[in-house]
């Protein structure tokens, strides 16, 4: 069996990646192009594969393939009609980042409630020093006790946060964007409401036809102005000029981001320049621990296949 890697540089250098290697010959590569892939493939029985596109432009070659692993949750970037017209099957990996994501999620609110990229720059610019107080009260900032957390996408991240949420005594509210039923023990409201009434919003949804472009303008407008929102999803489901308007405007207090439209991002994205605007590089997933579990689930999703049998799939 051939098994081939078409961006083994997006797990990281760190992660071993031999647990493959009993399973079949191995060809990695770092990274991959649509116009690379062709090439790449044609010999391949199984592709390894986190954001490389699969549709028919890429895998047209492939006369081999049986099967692709995505080593993420996400698999907006397979064509599944295309797949399923050549019978190739595919598995994804769900559940090896919810805490990490959560994790995430927290350090984002936390930096930004609580001003530390102020307090911090205040301190080691030397304004600590010359001060008369040995405190310094300039930046408000609030607890998280009593106030109302949205969220979007009551999954096992979305729960996850909403459990650690009501731990520091936050009220916590949610929408679901495809109409799911209510949840017992969380409560249930309809998009407008959770906009108005939320002190902090996190999105923790994927990516389809009820969340492409869900946060614009007019979500933003909706919001409080002491509102923080965090968008650790996917990055289209912002539309990333209207949240910064509502950021320089002030419709809204800050923004906490983990995914963006384009990542890498080009350099006129407005939010590389938006004021208070923390982002990081598309990291919640990706602590070691996390990338460990998903390549071993990986592994055996590849070996379940191999004996015929369905492991984590699951339709995201």
């Amino acid at each position: 069996m051939k098994i081939v890697f078409l961006d083994a540089k997006t797990i990281g250098d760190d992660i071993d990646l031999s647990g493959f290697d009993a399973l079949g010959e191995v060809t990695r590569y770092d990274f991959t192009t649509p116009e690379e892939a062709p090439e790449r493939v044609k010999d391949a029985d199984v592709l390894i594969i986190n954001k490389v596109p699969v549709n028919e432009q890429t895998i047209h070659t492939a006369a081999n393939l049986k099967l692709v692993c995505v080593t993420a949750t996400g698999t907006n970037n397979l064509d599944k009609d295309y797949l399923a017209s050549r019978g190739i099957a595919w598995r994804n990996v769900a559940g090896y980042s919810t805490e990490t994501v959560t994790q995430h999620t927290f350090a984002m609110l936390f930096y930004l409630l609580e001003k530390l990229r102020y307090y911090d720059d205040y301190v080691k610019n030397g304004n600590y020093i010359n001060d008369t107080c040995f405190t310094h009260f300039s930046e408000h900032f609030s607890e998280l006790n009593g106030k109302t957390w949205g969220i979007i996408g009551l999954g096992a991240i979305g729960r996850r946060v909403a459990q650690i949420a009501e731990a520091f005594g936050a009220h916590v509210i949610y929408y679901s964007a495809s109409g799911q039923p209510a949840q017992n023990g969380y409560t249930q409201v309809d998009f407008d409401t959770l906009l108005t009434t939320s002190d902090i919003i996190s999105v923790h949804a994927p990516l389809n036809e009820y969340t492409e472009n869900l946060l614009d303008k007019d979500a933003f407008a909706k919001m409080k102005k002491s509102c923080i929102f965090l968008n650790l999803g996917r990055g289209p489901i912002v539309v990333e000029q209207d949240l910064y308007d509502a950021l320089i405007t002030d419709e809204i207090a800050a923004a906490g981001l983990d995914v963006l439209c384009s990542e890498p991002p080009e350099y006129d994205n407005p939010l590389l320049t938006a004021k208070n605007c923390f982002v990081t590089p598309h990291i919640a997933w990706a602590t070691k621990e996390a990338r460990i579990r998903l390549m071993d689930i990986a592994v055996e999703n590849l070996k379940g296949y191999m004996n015929h049998e369905i492991v984590n799939n699951v339709a995201k």
